[in-house]
């Protein structure tokens, strides 16, 4: 793990992603600048994947721990999610949980609250 990015320490749980909201212009195509606040009050938000969790967890099988003498150290195994760091994001924001980290602002969003993901291969090439 390197102690460069702050963000290593953050480990996202779950279905949740980690999203940097995108900075969006004051000013729309018109010309007409819009006040503090306006573009936080959409419904709709766009932003990158800065980190993923796990997944799903997949239950174990309800046989696997039956007697007590079985060991229990098998590791959880998780569905993973589509999304995928340096995606594009669009999410509803009803569902994002807004947090300040280093004085950024981040999106902690679940997986079903994304509506739509933009993907540019080339960036992990």
């Amino acid at each position: 793990m390197s102690n460069n990015n702050p963000l290593d320490k953050l480990i996202v749980v779950g279905d949740r992603v980690l999203i940097k909201p995108k900075t969006s212009s004051q000013k729309t195509k018109g010309g007409l600048y819009l006040p503090p606040g306006y573009k936080e009050k959409e419904d709709i938000q766009t932003g990158y994947v800065v980190k993923c969790g796990p997944g799903y967890p997949i239950p174990l099988p309800s046989d696997e721990h039956d007697e007590p003498w079985k060991k229990g150290d098998e590791k959880i195994q998780y569905v993973p999610l589509q999304a995928q760091e340096g995606d594009l994001a669009i999410f509803l924001q009803k569902g994002a949980i807004e947090i300040v980290y280093l004085d950024e602002k981040y999106y902690i969003v679940s997986q079903h609250s994304i509506l739509l993901l933009e993907r540019d291969e080339s960036l992990f090439q």
